[in-house]
């Protein structure tokens, strides 16, 4: 039987709504999108008063718009950022809100855009959602990233497909994050034991280096001994399971902030302030990002990483299989949240509280004492491949095989 994108939809939202974030009764939601993907931003809201939500927020934005307001506005513009932004979520915060995200921008939206006003923005707008940026990340209340299929994206994604490539690209998402399964929610449950498995598998090593060796990558990140892995599913304060991310394929840590040596090379396109920044190199030094160079969108990894004392220093590594389903599946998507799912990769900026053992109790001071970056960003790029051999290293010296060949070996 033909199922229609409107149901494909409607099973969309619901896995969203009960795997995503798992809305509880009396809970408020906050929901942020764009007016192109209002359909699915609608059957989100209704799936989540249909779970007892109190109340469905929603942030719209319009590519058309911001596209517009970056070309005449003042530079001065984007320096500044909205008080009541700020409050509007911090509020929602305290009410112990879920938070969802779905994500359908065009990579290029500001291609040929002033570097400095988008550089501007990004400060501004991390400075002003400083204090989110932390409930998200000690996982104070509950949040899920998805996606939806916007035309543009779509275009990029699939440029010969034409009138088709809005409907390839929801089908490329519906089959990322298991919807055409017979059960999509039991599968997402399958899936997290699997990955926690692996996590589980980490931690009882006690690593104290990893050792990523791949043509144009000769890496060492140390981590702290009271590190932790995780995988996407996680709990917030009200102790209420969620997931993060969908889709996920990662098992992830946060490194020490200082310890990181060596280079490491860039595997797919980083889509960042609606520009792309491709082929690129960074070499470590103590942990900081001493020297770069990129084929494309140089111009944009300067201003990255010149963000704030943090945003050249690594807050997470992640390890993805090669052979992920969304690897496999050979689309180079332009987004983060499904090419960071089919490689290695690491993120400049802040950290997550909770890759540290008691982390989610601590204080920004005594995250900082257990080697956490802080930064008012955090940016994934892609470094896995086929070729990629990780060694894990023990405080004694002993070497143990993580990865080979690109493909897990414990």
């Amino acid at each position: 039987m033909t199922v229609s994108l409107n149901q494909q939809l409607e099973r969309y939202a619901h896995l969203i709504v009960k795997t995503g974030v798992n809305v509880q009764p009396g809970q408020h939601v906050f929901v942020s999108g764009t007016v192109e993907i209002a359909p699915l931003v609608r059957l989100i809201a209704s799936e989540a008063y249909e779970a007892g939500a109190a109340n469905v927020h929603v942030d719209w934005s319009d590519e058309k718009l911001s596209r517009l307001k970056y070309e005449q506005a003042s530079e001065e513009v984007f320096a500044q950022f909205p008080s009541w932004e700020t409050a509007k979520r911090n509020e929602f915060v305290e009410k112990g809100a879920a938070f969802i995200s779905v994500v359908s921008s065009s990579p290029d939206l500001l291609q040929g855009i002033d570097p400095q006003k988008i550089s501007s923005f990004q400060k501004a707008s991390g400075t002003g959602l400083k204090e989110f940026r932390r409930a998200i990340q000690s996982d104070k209340v509950s949040w899920t990233v998805v996606a939806a299929a916007g035309e543009a994206w779509a275009q990029k994604v699939f440029p010969e497909a034409a009138s088709e490539a809005v409907d390839k690209l929801w089908e490329a998402i519906f089959t990322a994050v298991r919807l055409n399964e017979a059960d999509p929610v039991a599968a997402w449950i399958a899936h997290h034991d699997e990955l926690h498995d692996k996590a589980t598998k980490l931690n009882e090593l006690r690593l104290h280096k990893l050792h990523y060796k791949a043509e144009g990558t000769d890496l060492t990140i140390e981590l702290h001994p009271k590190h932790t892995w995780v995988a996407a599913g996680s709990t917030n304060e009200q102790q209420t399971v969620f997931m993060a991310n969908m889709p996920t394929e990662e098992v992830f840590t946060v490194p020490l902030k200082e310890g990181i040596n060596g280079y490491v090379s860039s595997k797919k396109p980083l889509s960042y302030g609606g520009n792309i920044i491709d082929k690129f190199k960074l070499t470590f030094e103590q942990g900081k990002v001493v020297d770069y160079v990129a084929e494309q969108g140089e111009a944009f990894l300067k201003k990255l990483l010149e963000t704030d004392n943090g945003s050249s220093y690594l807050g997470e590594v992640a390890l993805v299989p090669h052979s992920s389903p969304i690897s496999q599946s050979n689309i180079l998507f332009y987004n983060t949240l499904f090419d960071e799912n089919a490689s290695h990769h690491l993120a400049l900026g802040s950290g997550y509280a909770f890759n540290i053992e008691g982390g989610k109790q601590m204080t920004p001071e005594e995250l900082a004492i257990h080697g956490v970056n802080e930064s008012i960003t955090h940016n994934d790029f892609m470094i896995g491949s086929a070729d990629m051999d990780i060694d894990g290293i023990l405080s004694d010296g002993t070497t143990v095989a993580i990865f080979r060949q690109g493909e897990w070996v414990i």
